[in-house]
């Protein structure tokens, strides 16, 4: 229950204080797209998770990420990889695990369901 609390500050502080840390284009981005809005805290936490530690995604924060779009995801990584909290990641591991995050989600949705 501690790491989940752990998690839960993390992604506040990643919506809230990363954006004194953003460069101009990410901001930029986040905020003309709306991006903080797409996704509900529940999925926003599932996705950090398996970004940022070791975690999977469900179908339905693949979906919210999906509709979230790619362009607001890779700003929000960046955006996140720019706070001084996380500067002992590997930004190369981050971004690579962000793009498998997301080619999954988009597997998953491109994907026809089994039919009944």
């Amino acid at each position: 229950m501690a790491s989940l609390n752990v998690y839960s500050v993390l992604v506040v502080l990643f919506l809230t204080c990363g954006v004194v840390m953003a460069t101009k284009e990410n901001d930029q981005i986040i905020k003309e797209s709306n991006c903080e809005t797409k996704m509900g805290f529940p999925c926003v936490l599932e996705a950090f998770t398996s970004i940022f530690n070791t975690g999977s995604i469900s179908n339905k924060c693949c979906d919210e990420l999906v509709v979230l779009g790619k362009v607001c995801h890779s700003a929000l990584v960046k955006r996140t990889l720019e706070n001084p909290l996380f500067k002992d990641l590997n930004p190369a591991t981050i971004i690579a695990k962000s793009i498998q995050t997301w080619n999954n989600c988009l597997a998953l949705i491109d994907s026809p369901s089994p039919s009944a």
